[in-house]
C-alpha cells in the first residue's frame, strides 16, 4: 500500500513539474528557467531523484522514488515526452508560474494548490485584441521615429501597424503556416507603406517600412537564444538563433515580394536615395521618447503584465539613449555603442528584476529592441532586390555587425555575479536570471 501511495506521488509531483515546463516553454521561457522551476518543484515534493531534459520544443520529464525496491524488485519510475510548440509569447504566463515555483519551495502552496494555480494560469487569457492592435500601431510609430522618421511617417506606420497585427490575429494566425504567415505579413507591411507613399501619405518610405515591420521582428527567439548559448544550451540556443533567422528571412522575403509586385502594378520601382534622418524627430529627447514608446508597445504585444510596462519602457529608452550619446558626442563606433547599450540594458533588466519581483528577461527582451538591426535588414534587402549588389552586402554585414554586438552585451551583462544586484538570496517571489 505504501509503495502505491509513493508512486502515485511521484506521478502526480513529476506531472505538476512538467505542467509548469510546458506553460513556461510555450510562452517565451528560456531553457535555464524551465529546468531550474521544473527541478525546485520536484525537489520541494521529496523528488529529489527527477531529472528533466528541455529543448526549444520540447520536454523530457523522468524521475524514480528509490534506486532499487526494498524487496529487491525493480525501481519506481516515472516517463514521459511532450512536444511543445510555441503559438504565442505570454510573459506574464512566465511570471505566475515563476512565482508560483518559488511559494511552492518556501512551503506556501501544497500540491494540489499548484495544480489548481496552474490550470488558471495557462487558461489566462491573452491581452484583448484591441489591446494588441494599439500596441502594434504604437511600437510600429514609435520605432518609426527611432529609425528617423518624421512625424507624417509615424502617422503612416501607425497605421500600418494596427492593419499589420488586424491581419495576424484575423489570418495570418489562423490559416497561415509558420513561413507562409511571416512572409505575408512582411508583404502585407511593406506594401501598405508602398500604396501610402504614392499617395502623399508619409514622407520618408524607407522609415516607414522599418517602422512598420519592426512588431514582426523575431526578437523574443534571438535573445532566448544567446542565453542559452551563454547557459552552455548548445542544441536549445542554435535552434532558437535558426528560428530567430528564419524570422529575419521572411521578413526580408515580404519586402522584396512588395517591391517587385509594387513595381509590377506600377511600371517601375520605387527609387530610395539612402537611409535619411527627419530634422523633426532627430532630437535627443524625442529619440528617446520614442524609443520610450516603442518598448512599451512591445511590453504590451509580449503579454507582460501592465504592472510592468513602465519599467520595461525606461529600460529601452535609456539604453537607445546612452546609445545616441555614445555615437553622436563621444563619437564611439556604432558596433561599440551598441555593446555597451545592451550591457547597460542587461544590468538595468536584472536591478528592475529584483525590484518588481520578476524575471529579468520580461525587461530585457523589450528593452533591447531599440538596437535590433531593423533598418539593415531593410536595406539590406531593398539593395539586393534593386540590384545594387555591393551595398546589399555593405548594408547586411552592418546587420550582422550589430547582431553580434548585441550578443557580446548580453553574455558580458549576464555574467556578472548576482551579489552585485541584489546583496543577498533572493526572496521568495524573485528571480532574477
Amino acid at each position: 500500500m505504501e509503495e502505491t501511495r509513493r508512486e502515485a506521488d511521484l506521478a502526480e509531483v513529476l506531472e505538476v513539474a512538467a505542467e509548469a515546463g510546458h506553460i513556461l516553454l510555450e510562452n517565451g521561457a528560456e531553457i535555464s528557467r524551465v529546468e531550474d522551476i521544473m527541478s525546485r518543484i520536484a525537489s520541494h515534493f521529496g523528488v529529489d531523484s527527477g531529472s528533466f531534459f528541455v529543448l526549444s520544443n520540447g520536454i523530457f520529464t523522468t524521475g524514480s522514488v528509490d534506486k532499487v525496491r526494498q524487496d529487491g524488485g525493480q525501481a519506481q519510475t516515472y516517463a514521459n515526452v511532450e512536444f511543445i510548440p510555441i503559438r504565442g509569447i505570454q510573459l506574464s504566463k512566465v511570471i505566475a508560474v515563476n512565482r508560483l515555483s518559488y511559494d511552492i519551495a518556501y512551503g506556501v502552496c501544497s500540491l494540489e494548490q499548484a495544480r489548481e494555480r496552474l490550470r488558471i494560469i495557462r487558461e489566462a487569457p491573452p491581452k484583448p485584441n484591441w489591446e494588441q492592435i494599439l500596441g502594434s500601431a504604437l511600437g510600429a510609430a514609435g520605432f518609426c521615429a527611432v529609425f528617423g522618421g518624421g512625424w507624417m511617417d509615424c502617422a503612416a506606420s501607425f497605421v500600418v501597424g494596427a492593419l499589420l497585427y488586424l491581419f495576424i490575429l484575423l489570418v495570418s494566425s489562423r490559416y497561415l503556416s509558420k513561413i507562409v504567415g511571416g512572409v505575408s505579413n512582411a508583404l502585407l507591411a511593406t506594401f501598405l507603406c508602398l500604396l501610402f507613399s504614392r499617395i502623399g501619405f508619409g514622407d520618408s518610405l524607407s522609415n516607414m517600412i522599418i517602422g512598420s515591420i519592426m512588431p514582426l521582428i523575431p526578437g523574443v527567439p534571438f535573445v532566448n537564444g544567446v542565453r542559452d548559448l551563454a547557459n552552455s544550451d548548445y542544441i536549445a540556443g542554435l535552434t532558437r538563433l535558426t528560428d530567430a533567422m528564419l524570422g529575419f528571412v521572411n521578413i526580408a522575403l515580404g519586402v522584396a515580394f512588395s517591391f517587385l509586385l509594387d513595381g509590377w502594378l506600377f511600371g517601375g520601382m520605387i527609387v530610395l536615395e539612402g537611409m535619411s534622418i527627419n530634422p523633426e524627430t532627430a532630437g535627443l529627447v524625442v529619440q528617446t521618447l520614442a524609443a520610450f514608446v516603442g518598448t512599451l508597445a512591445f511590453a504590451d504585444l509580449f503579454g507582460v503584465p501592465r504592472a510592468q510596462y513602465i519599467t520595461a519602457g525606461i529600460t529601452g529608452a535609456v539604453g537607445w539613449c546612452l546609445y545616441l550619446v555614445l555615437v553622436r558626442l563621444a563619437g564611439v563606433s556604432p558596433v561599440v555603442a551598441i555593446i555597451l547599450s545592451s550591457v547597460l540594458i542587461c544590468i538595468l533588466a536584472r536591478v528592475a528584476a529584483i525590484a518588481q519581483k520578476c524575471p529579468a528577461q520580461v525587461f530585457l527582451l523589450c528593452g533591447i529592441f531599440p538596437l535590433v538591426p531593423g533598418a539593415g535588414i531593410f536595406w539590406c534587402t531593398y539593395y539586393l532586390v534593386s540590384g545594387q549588389l555591393a551595398e546589399s552586402l555593405t548594408t547586411g554585414f552592418g546587420a550582422v555587425k550589430a547582431a553580434v554586438a548585441i550578443v557580446l552585451g548580453i553574455i558580458v551583462a549576464m555574467e556578472l555575479p548576482q551579489r552585485i544586484f541584489s546583496g543577498k538570496r533572493p526572496k521568495p517571489e524573485q528571480d532574477i536570471h
